[in-house]
């Protein structure tokens, strides 16, 4: 989301950001000076040891509760600000008769376990209604055999307002001059990410490995609602959540980089040319299958967290991205949010 509202202030678009309390924080550090609402999205929660879909199907009534719920407020926030254009992420309940919306997601199929894989054409079918319901429904990937969703968002019978909108990231493109760097010591980088406690196990799992390396491990936590002091410790340096230009170098420079399979952080990497193991989330599906599909395409390596008792391993990257990613990217979302704005 910031990168698409970055994008419309450049087109001179007044923008409001609404979300929950946990990202307002990195919102006013991204996108100073904006209007933010407190508008909070569904919490499933997730367990220690069950697949994440097990709490997910317990929960369902919740989630249609909330659907309902955020629907009716967001007719409200629509009165009291004067909005003219909602563009929400992955909120099922975010569309408005009277006003125009677009809706993002990167998997209108929804990945199953692989004993109930038969039973994904529902979720399609369900997806399909819901995408229907908006003026426009924005794909960030890209539309050709040159893609990061696989059959989460190719290969399917897609309703007539989707649009492939290219990869979107907080990083802007590469400029002639770059700035000063930041981060000028040798080390890997580790991205935390995604919900407790898997995010409290893996990050434990990770130290544990990464203890006795030669060269300094940069944790970057994923906690924009602290501070950006770094810490510290051993061979470590812990650093809660760093401004965009900071984190960019972290990444960019590092020898090694560790993250989860989530994919706002895949985009940001292909952005950076960068590749990276990806140990996703256990129980996450949608994780679990780019991790597989990247790593088969030989993009990333992989890794389940079972499997990282027996060590780190980085397969060799067979392909590099297309140097014009970017590019493309930035053609296909200027083009999307054209449309969307026309269409008002």
């Amino acid at each position: 989301m910031i990168p698409l509202a970055r994008k419309l202030l450049d087109m001179n678009q007044n923008v409001f950001v609404a979300s929950g309390v946990e990202h307002l924080n990195l919102f006013r550090t991204e996108l100073p000076g904006l209007t933010y609402i407190e508008f909070p999205g569904f919490r499933p929660g997730y367990s220690r040891y069950l697949p994440q879909y097990i709490p997910l199907l317990i929960k369902t009534p919740l989630l249609l509760f909330h659907i309902v719920r955020e629907h009716h407020r967001l007719k409200k926030i629509i009165n009291d600000y004067s909005i003219d254009l909602v563009i929400s992420d992955n909120r099922f309940g975010l569309w408005n008769r009277k006003t125009k919306t677009a809706y993002i997601t990167h998997m209108p199929l929804i990945p199953f376990p692989k004993p109930f894989r038969f039973l994904e054409f529902i979720g399609i079918i369900l997806h399909r209604i819901l995408i229907r319901k908006y003026s426009l429904c924005f794909i960030p990937d890209l539309p050709g055999e040159l893609n990061l969703t696989g059959r989460l968002s190719h290969g399917l019978k897609l309703p007539g307002n989707v649009r492939y909108i290219g990869i979107l990231s907080r990083f802007p493109a590469k400029i002639q001059t770059p700035p000063p760097k930041l981060v000028s010591f040798k080390h890997n980088t580790v991205i935390l990410s995604g919900p407790e406690p898997q995010k409290s196990i893996f990050r434990k799992r990770i130290l544990s490995l990464l203890r006795n390396e030669k060269i300094l491990t940069l944790i970057l936590e994923g906690k924009p609602e602290t501070g950006n002091e770094i810490v510290m410790s051993d061979n470590f340096a812990f650093c809660n959540h760093p401004p965009s230009p900071e984190m960019e170098q972290m990444i960019s420079t590092a020898e090694k980089i560790i993250t989860r399979a989530g994919y706002s952080t895949i985009m940001e990497l292909v952005s950076l040319n960068k590749s990276a193991l990806l140990v996703p989330t256990p129980g996450q599906t949608e994780q679990e299958y780019l991790a597989e599909y990247l790593s088969s395409k030989g993009l990333f390596s992989s890794c389940r967290q079972v499997k990282l008792k027996e060590g780190l391993s980085f397969k060799p990257v067979k392909k590099t991205f297309p140097s014009d990613i970017n590019g493309q990217s930035s053609v296909l979302l200027e083009k999307a949010l054209g449309e969307l704005l026309e269409y008002h």
